[in-house]
């Protein structure tokens, strides 16, 4: 008698399981903003210990993720293997894991990533697949060259063509979720589309957990002030499993000051943003650790009510935004955009607030005593003062 082997029995994820894997706003380490072409097997393993080893882990950064310039060449099945950088891409994601961290990779719908790398497209459910073999639990997907398809498609039928491109785009990113789901595999998706077609209103009904809903930012404080400002009315989007996402924290890599890094760091907690730091975690100072680590602003941001904040009030340069917290509590960021220092004000009312409440100063760690109606403070240039009231 011939005994059948019995293969691996692999049920998909309904798509509200897909969604449970990002219930707060996802918090870890991308190499691209440092290290970007450069990232190694041995750069990815020092992240891992360093976010071990400098309390972020403790702090809830638990992703290492691993951007573009990984891929290597797909075999004669089509399976896609690591370039010399990445020796050995299971035994990493095992040492990530060893760590009690989570571990991220990046593709594209195209048939190249943004660095011309092979990209996922006609092999979806092969890398899912292998995604899922190496224990992959977040997934960024860069849509980069999918776009001269997109485009090629819309060209042939010019009347219909901004249709045509939405369609692809949804297509492709609805494939690679299916895809991810059919492994049975927890990922988290997050959709890198630089905003595109109102990606928010439609990318949580194709399982994604986070979309960019801007531009790539960089290290400086034009960049990030403008894609963090720009976030004013998206607020509504975003909620438990599905978040916007303004891009990776610059925090630490050099080209602002500790004000400006405070500001970056306090908007995108507002935001209810992903925090995914991105410097070289092996050499922080003391004071991006300081910032990077404030529990008190990380809590704002990991807050269970899912609220993302927006803007209450703004003139000229001066702006209060504002973020509702559990237990009847809110945030209150106070930011002066211009180059000198000047007073804001926060009117409870705007805010959401009861007409008197408890003020805490969040980066000074003080209570500052119960308020009537409103509070102001001096904020420096670029600056933020950020509020708990209660």
């Amino acid at each position: 008698m011939k005994f059948l082997r019995l293969l691996p029995f692999v049920v998909a994820l309904p798509l509200a399981a897909q969604q449970r894997v990002a219930l707060t706003p996802p918090m870890g380490w991308n190499s691209w903003n440092h290290f970007a072409g450069r990232v190694t097997d041995a750069d990815v393993r020092a992240a891992a210990d360093a976010i071990v080893s400098s309390g972020m882990k403790d702090a809830g950064y638990i992703y290492v993720n691993i951007d573009d310039t990984w891929e290597g060449k797909r075999d004669a099945s089509g399976v896609l293997h690591t370039n010399e950088k990445f020796p050995d891409m299971k035994a990493l994601g095992d040492y990530i894991h060893s760590k009690g961290l989570k571990f991220g990779i990046y593709s594209s719908p195209g048939p190249q990533t943004c660095a011309r790398f092979e990209g996922s497209y006609q092999h979806e459910e092969q890398d899912a697949k292998t995604w899922a073999e190496w224990g992959v639990d977040y997934i960024k997907y860069d849509l980069c060259s999918y776009r001269t398809i997109m485009r090629e498609a819309a060209a042939k039928d010019p009347a219909n063509g901004e249709k045509i491109q939405s369609d692809l785009m949804r297509q492709a990113y609805q494939k690679i979720s299916d895809a991810i789901r059919k492994t049975g595999r927890p990922m988290v998706l997050s959709l890198c589309q630089y905003g595109w077609d109102e990606v928010w209103t439609w990318a949580p009904s194709l399982g994604g957990n986070l979309w960019r809903s801007t531009g790539d930012i960089s290290d400086s404080y034009l960049s990030m002030s403008q894609i963090g400002f720009s976030q004013a009315g998206l607020s509504k989007y975003a909620g438990p499993g599905h978040w916007n996402d303004p891009d990776m924290l610059e925090v630490g890599n050099g080209r602002m000051t500790a004000e400006e890094y405070r500001t970056h760091m306090s908007l995108w907690s507002l935001l209810a943003a992903p925090l995914l730091a991105g410097n070289d975690l092996s050499k922080m100072s003391d004071e991006t650790k300081s910032i990077l680590l404030n529990k008190e602003v990380i809590a704002i941001d990991q807050d269970s009510l899912g609220k993302q904040g927006d803007r209450v009030w703004g003139k000229g340069a001066l702006e209060v935004w504002a973020k509702p917290l559990s237990n009847g509590k809110v945030a209150v960021g106070l930011f002066n955009r211009s180059l000198e220092a000047a007073p804001v004000s926060v009117r409870f009312a705007d805010a959401g607030a009861k007409s008197s409440a408890k003020v805490r100063d969040v980066w000074a760690g003080k209570d500052l005593g119960t308020k009537q109606g409103s509070y102001t403070a001096n904020v420096a240039a670029h600056g933020v003062v950020l509020l708990i009231l209660e």
